[in-house]
Formats: structure tokens, sequence, C-alpha cells
């Protein structure tokens, strides 16, 4: 794809025009860059309208009087030209030193308000996207390098030297102006025939990337368990085709952009031939004079040279702005939807009331009542996909309930101060986060624990987790990878356990904590949940096993609305 069909792309993927507006929304630094490169831009036009007044003067002066033919004749006119040209270089060089610390800053003010709104989005919309985003913002972002330091300059030069060049031809020579006024429009003629050839290259190539990082993930996620099942060879296939089609189309894009870049040199020749070829004769039959000519001709390459820098800038640039587009339309869905929280988090129960969740198979759950008291144990209990993994993203506020509403002291979860309402809860989700580095790293995420070193004991001993560490050499400072490899399921869910029992958050969120354990250290760890509650917590807990339901004070019976009967 090419500048020629960014109108006709903008229009079908929201882009509004070549520049953007909401870049310049969205990132300040990328406002600051616009106002430098405008400037510059003013600068290196009238740099070379001067340079080229002043080149045709000597010229003509020196070949048409004998008796000027010495350097001290023209030292005014060649003081100017070498100031124009000394200008016009520490220009160029101001904005290459400028433009790529730009970028980077721009690709970094956008990528952080990506990753904040993107982790801001229900947890429902954010699954599907996740491949997506996780690509966008880490290579597919980058693209805009290109286009803040090649395409967004050229584009200035182009609606800025272009025209007041023509004008100075025009004031010159019309014949050459003329000409010029004819060609110039063959190089967008052909950018827009090379465009329609090659609309959506961008969007397939992101797409063809997403496909192949989001399954070469997934590979080296599962990895382990395709080896112990003697499986790790049988991906292999799909992801040499997944390389092989990016591979396609990246090698298809280059070559349009080789075509591209060699049809509009090859334009941009011949009408500089044709206006140099006019000049030539009408000096050689003396119908017109030679500052003129001189000036015309010096002038005729700087009109098209910023439409060819344009169209070769822009297969660059595009890749880039096809991945903004995605991020840009993250950051317009939590402008347009996204209510931020701003209500303090008040003291009274949660209550859970008429709640439904619409899924592809109905509603689930489905007319959820619950009231989750301090100092009580509540546990959610019903068949699965029934919605109780749900109900507790609901109370979250990672979710938000289709039908009904989740309030804490009679205040919508959704009007809270997000980070607020979250200090105050503990999640135990069913897979456990840990994070690659040490046992004590992962303990620490909720807070420091070093100074109350007799209740991390307790706690260990609760979930059984100090077995765990007596096994291991190193104690508190072994290490272990992403997701917590190392550890078997049944740690992990210890090393969580034992994490949460250490919290003092006014609400506790469990989902099948008991998961993986013994019977033994299932009665031990529900005991120290029921502790919990005694010390003033609401503790929620997600659970089938008999011990479980005995566990708690009340028992809620999560249903879904699947529209069959039962």
């Amino acid at each position: 794809m090419t500048v020629e069909s960014a109108p006709a792309a903008a229009a079908k993927d929201g882009r509004r025009g070549p520049v953007d507006p909401r870049l310049w929304r969205y990132s300040r630094s990328a406002r600051g860059y616009l106002v430098l490169t405008v400037i510059l831009s003013l600068v290196v036009t009238v740099t070379v309208v001067v340079s080229a007044l002043m080149i045709g003067t000597v010229l003509a002066g020196v070949i048409t009087d004998p008796a000027a033919r010495t350097v001290s004749a023209w030292g005014t006119e060649l003081t100017v030209l070498a100031c124009a040209v000394a200008v016009r270089t520490v220009a160029t060089w101001a904005h290459t030193r400028y433009a790529h610390r730009s970028a980077s800053r721009v690709i970094g003010e956008l990528r952080d308000e990506v990753l904040a709104a993107a982790t801001a989005l229900p947890s429902r919309e954010l699954d599907p996207r996740r491949d997506e985003l996780a690509t966008v913002l880490t290579r597919g972002i980058e693209g805009l390098r290109a286009y803040l330091t090649g395409y967004l300059p050229a584009l200035l030069l182009a609606v800025t030297v272009t025209p007041l060049t023509l004008l100075v031809i025009l004031f010159v020579d019309t014949t050459s102006a003329a000409i010029v006024v004819i060609t110039l429009p063959l190089i967008p003629v052909f950018m827009i025939l090379i465009g329609l050839l090659t609309k959506g290259r961008a969007q397939a190539s992101l797409k063809t990337m997403t496909a192949l990082s989001a399954q070469l993930l997934d590979l080296l996620a599962g990895l382990p368990t395709l080896r112990a099942l003697g499986r790790e060879r049988g991906p292999e296939r799909r992801v040499r085709e997944l390389g092989d089609e990016h591979r396609h189309s990246t090698m298809a894009s280059l070559r349009v952009a080789f075509l591209s870049s060699m049809v509009l040199e090859l334009l941009a020749t011949l009408s500089v031939a044709l206006v140099a070829v006019s000049i030539g004769l009408r000096l050689v039959f003396g119908d017109m004079g030679l500052r003129a000519g001189v000036i015309a001709l010096v002038l005729a390459p700087e009109v098209y040279l910023p439409l060819r820098m344009v169209g070769a800038q822009f297969h660059a640039a595009d890749d880039g702005m096809a991945a903004a587009d995605k991020a840009f339309g993250v950051l317009d869905e939590r402008g347009e939807s996204g209510r931020g929280p701003r209500t303090p988090v008040p003291a009274g129960p949660v209550v859970l009331r008429g709640v439904g969740v619409r899924t592809r198979a109905g509603l689930a759950p489905h007319g959820l009542d619950a009231t989750l008291e301090a100092g009580r144990v509540t546990v959610l209990t019903g068949a699965n996909g029934a919605g109780k993994s749900t109900a507790l993203q609901l109370v979250l506020g990672l979710a938000e309930p289709d039908e009904g509403e989740v309030t804490i002291g009679g205040t919508p979860v959704r009007d809270l101060v997000r980070a607020q309402w979250w200090r105050e809860v503990a999640w135990l989700p069913q897979h456990p986060v840990l994070i690659p580095g040490t046992l004590r790293e992962n303990l620490d995420l909720t807070g420091p624990v070093d100074a109350h070193p007799d209740l991390v004991d307790r706690a260990c001993t609760a979930t059984g987790f100090d077995d765990v560490l007596a096994e291991l050499p190193d104690g508190w400072e072994t290490r272990v990878g992403v997701g917590g490899l190392g550890l078997s399921l049944g740690q992990r869910q210890r090393l969580a356990l034992t994490r949460l029992l250490l919290s003092d958050a006014r609400l506790v969120l469990l989902d099948e904590p008991t998961a993986h354990l013994d019977p033994e250290t299932e009665a031990r760890v529900l005991a120290s949940i029921r502790e919990l509650a005694a010390r003033g917590a609401a503790v929620v807990m997600v659970g089938h096993r008999e011990a479980v339901l005995a566990a708690g004070d009340t028992v809620v019976a999560v249903a879904a609305d699947t529209g069959v009967p039962a």
C-alpha cells in the first residue's frame, strides 16, 4: 500500500487523512515534534528558493558579463548562498538529531497509554484481543518510528517546498511552470494505481505477525507438557507455515516498495528532463534569459523531490500506522465508553443483586443474589460454566454485569476508585500468578513480610508449604520461571495460599483454593481461611468439595440460564 491509497484506507479503517489527529491528541511529544518539523520545513523551503535565486544570478552574471568574473564582484550573492546552504544543512541536521529522540518519546507515551487502557478493559473484552495487543505494543507500534522520522517530514515538505518552488518558477518562467503543472499530477496518479494494487498489505502483514507471535508463545508455554507427552515436534509444521506466510507477505511488500520507487523516480526524471530540454531549446533560440533558465532548472527537481520522498517513505511507515490505528482504537474505546472511577470505597457489605452476565450460551451467572458480609465465609457452588469465577470478577470490577448490579455499601463497583478497591481485596484465581524470580520475591508481591517471620511460619504450616521449603535446597531463594515453572501445581497453589493468608484485606476471594491439595492439607487450609473470617474479613470461596461447603457460613448456588430446558 502506498500513500496514494491512504484516503481510501482512511475511510475504511478509521484514519482521518495521512496525518491522524489522534496521534497528536494522545501524545504530547508528538505535538512538539510536529511544530518543530513544520518550522524546519519552512526554513528548508526558504533556503531552497534563496539558493536557486543566488545560483541563477551568479551564473548568469558570470557568463554574460566578462567584467564581472571575479569573486569580489559577487561577494554579497556568494555570502547569501553560503548562508542559505549552511542554514539548510543545520536545519536538516537538527531534524535528524531530534527526530529519533522525539519518535522514541512518542512511541513510549503511546505504549504507556495503550497498556493502561488495555489493562482497564473488562476481561471478556481483553481476552480475545490479548495477542493482537501484545503484538501492537511490542513490534507493531515500533513501526511508527519510520512514519515520524521519514514519512511525516516528507509530507510536510510536499505541502511547503512543492507549491512555493512552483510559484517561484511561475514568476521567472511560465513555460517551465506549465510543464511542471502538467507532469506533476502524474506522480500521485501512479501512486494511486500502485496503492489500489497493494491495498491492505499492511493489515495482512500485521495479522500474520500476530498469529505467528500468539502460536509461538502458546508453544513455548506448553513445551514442557508437549515434551512429557512426546509431542514436542508436532506443532513445528504449523509454525513453519505461519513463518512462510509472514515471509511471503513481507517480501511482497518489499517488491511493491521497490516497484513504486522505480516508477516515481522514472516519472520525476522524465519530468525534469522535459523542463531541461525546453529551457535548453529556448536558450539556444534566444527566447528566454539565462538567469530565469538557471533558476527554473535548479528549482525543477525540488518540486518533484518531496512527492517522491512521500511515496518512498509511505511503505516503511504504513506498517506502523496500521498498528497505531489499532492502538488508537483501544484509546478511543476508553474515551468513549470508559467512565473513570471516582468514588472512594465506602464501608459496608458487598451485595450482588439479580446479577447476570451474557455469554454465547446465555446468561452465566443468572439472577445471582448474595451478600458478602465481614466475618463470614460465603461459598459459591454450582455446575461448571455456571459463572462462579465470573461472579468473583464482577466483585473485583474486572467485568460489568449485563443484568443487576454489584454494590459496596450501596455504591456500584464500577464507580469506585479502582486502585483503592483493589488494595482492600485479596484474590486467589484458579491459576495463581507467579513471577520469574525467587520464592521470596513471589511472597512479597502483596507487600514485604520479613517483619513478621512468625506469621510467615504459621501461614506456611497452615498450607503445607513448609514441607515444600524443606525439600528445596535454597529454601526461599529458590528461583522459579514464568508462571511458577519449576514447581508442581500443588506447590504453586500452596505458595499462593501462603501469600494470601498473610494479607490483611477486608475481602478475600478464593477460586477453588483447595484444588491440587491432599485432604490433610485441605483441612488445615480451610481452618486458616476460617481464621481470616474470624479476624473480620469477608471471605468468598468457589468450591465443590464437601469439606469446602462445610467450611462456609453461607452456601450460594450459582446457576446459568442457557435457554435449554433442564
